[in-house]
């Protein structure tokens, strides 16, 4: 299946939308308290609707971020333009100095769509840590029967008087990779929203990230701590560099053995 990497596209398409329907209070509240004093790296940093809490308290915030678009937005809001921002390619992961903890949130590291990618997106976090440093990574577990069902029936995310947009998918379970087409048709014609990812098991991003030096520390099926289990649909995954100092605190719930 051919892909397509989604940098500058996926901002220019949905840097109006980004925001729409996420509350981040419980991923602020839970990366806080791994923080360990900062300061901290975000990863596809967007228009800083982590960051910018995560700024409010105290903490020195860095970002990467693909979509100068985004960046834009970032920089509008209030206490946006203080935060350092990298524009390029979160799997190079281009800033200079050491952070304590570093995340990568709301399935983006699924946005990287070669595998090599990925790996070399959790080689350089793991460059970038200090001893002792954490990272996070939030994504949804792969449900093969999800996927089933969204090829056989198209989704109607939105439906007006004066416009319609059915969602089509395409799923290579080989690649580990889809495609997502959205048409929006109306008066003005018909207008395509293409997105894919590479998407991993939680066992699997573990393996990236043992070959980068870092070692599963929690996992969580949930910013507020619940329990990481079989019926899990996301997880929040913890991972530390070895070395250094004691760890900041722990958010609640299971840690893994």
């Amino acid at each position: 299946m051919p892909m397509f990497h989604y940098r500058g596209h996926f901002g220019r398409r949905r840097a109006a939308s980004h925001d729409a329907g996420r509350d981040p209070a419980p991923a602020v509240d839970f990366l806080a308290g791994l923080a360990d004093g900062g300061p901290v790296l975000e990863l596809a940093i967007g228009t800083g609707r982590v960051a910018l809490p995560l700024a409010a308290r105290g903490l020195a915030v860095e970002g990467v971020e693909g979509s100068p678009e985004l960046v834009q937005r970032l920089r509008a809001r209030p206490g946006g333009a203080d935060l350092p921002v990298v524009v390029g390619d979160l799997a190079d992961v281009a800033v200079r100095g050491r952070f304590r903890l570093v995340y990568l949130i709301f399935d983006t590291l699924f946005n990287l769509v070669d595998a090599d990618r990925q790996a070399d997106c959790l080689r350089n976090v793991a460059r970038v840590l200090t001893p002792g440093g954490a990272f996070v990574v939030e994504a949804f577990v792969p449900d093969l029967a999800r996927f089933e069902r969204e090829e056989r029936q198209a989704r109607m995310p939105s439906v007006t008087e004066d416009s319609a947009a059915p969602r089509l998918h395409r799923y290579d379970r080989a690649a580990q990779t889809f495609i997502r087409q959205t048409l929006t048709y109306s008066a003005g014609g018909v207008r395509l929203w293409p997105f894919g990812m590479h998407y991993l098991w939680p066992g699997q991003i573990d393996r990236l990230a043992e070959r980068a030096g870092l070692r599963l520390e929690a996992r969580y099926a949930g910013w507020r701590g619940e329990v990481f289990d079989a019926a899990s649909t996301d997880h929040v995954s913890v991972y530390r560099k070895p070395g250094g100092g004691s760890p900041g605190r722990e958010a609640p719930g299971s840690r893994v053995p």
